[in-house]
C-alpha cells in the first residue's frame, strides 16, 4: 500500500519492513499450505523472528492474515474522514470505496487476492474477518451520522453486500484494474435490486 511517507527513525523502518514481511509471507505459506494447516511457528522460522517479535507487531495468526483486508479499511476509513459528505450516502460510500482503491499498489492487490482466497477456505478465519468486517462498520455509521439509526445501518448493510458482490465478480481473475469496475457495476444495480419482485 502506499504511504503518505516513510517512519523517521531507523527503528521504525526495521518495525515496518518486520511488519511487511510478516503479512507478505503469511499470504505466501498460508496459500501453499492451507491457513489452519499452518502453525505460527512456520511462519515465525520463514521470516526468521521471534515469537516476541511477532507479538509485538501481530495480535495473531488471524490478524496477520487478514493485513491486506484491514489495509483496505484503514486506508478507506482515511479517506471517508477526507470527503466532503454531501448527496446520498451510497454514493458517498461507494466514491470513498474508489479513492481508496486508487491508493492501494500491485502488491497490495497480489496479497488482497489471496487473503481473500484464504478466507473462503477457512472457517476460523472467515469468523475474524466478519468480526473486523462488523467493527468497521461501526465506525463507518460514527462517519456518516447517528450509529443508533436503522436507514443508515441498513444502508451501510446494503453498501458492504454490494462491496461483496463486486469481490465475488472480480475473484475468478483478479485483475488489479479490473476490481473499480466491478464495484461501479454492483453499486449501479444495487437500488434495482431492492425494487424486485417475486
Amino acid at each position: 500500500m502506499t504511504t503518505p511517507g516513510q517512519p523517521a527513525t531507523l527503528r521504525e523502518r526495521k518495525k515496518l519492513r518486520t511488519r511487511q514481511a510478516l503479512a507478505s509471507t503469511a499470504v505466501t505459506l498460508f496459500s501453499e499450505r492451507g491457513f489452519d494447516a499452518t502453525p505460527l511457528d512456520a511462519l515465525l522460522e520463514a521470516v526468521e523472528v521471534s515469537r516476541r517479535t511477532f507479538f509485538r507487531n501481530y495480535r495473531s495468526k488471524e490478524d496477520v492474515a487478514l493485513t491486506a483486508v484491514k489495509q483496505l479499511w484503514r486506508a478507506y476509513l482515511d479517506v471517508l474522514d477526507e470527503t466532503e459528505k454531501t448527496g446520498p450516502l451510497a454514493d458517498v460510500f461507494r466514491d470513498a470505496l474508489l479513492a481508496t482503491l486508487e491508493r492501494m499498489d500491485q502488491d497490495w492487490y497480489r496479497r488482497f487476492a489471496a487473503t481473500l482466497r484464504l478466507i473462503e477456505q477457512s472457517p476460523s478465519l472467515d469468523g475474524h474477518s466478519l468480526r473486523h468486517c462488523a467493527e468497521v462498520q461501526d465506525e463507518i455509521a460514527r462517519r456518516l451520522g447517528d450509529p443508533r439509526r436503522l436507514e443508515l445501518r441498513l444502508l451501510i448493510e446494503f453498501c458492504v453486500a454490494t462491496w461483496r458482490c463486486a469481490l465475488d465478480d472480480w475473484l475468478p481473475a483478479c485483475v488489479p484494474g479490473e476490481l473499480p469496475g466491478h464495484v461501479r457495476h454492483a453499486f449501479a444495480r444495487m437500488t434495482d435490486s431492492l425494487r424486485l419482485e417475486a
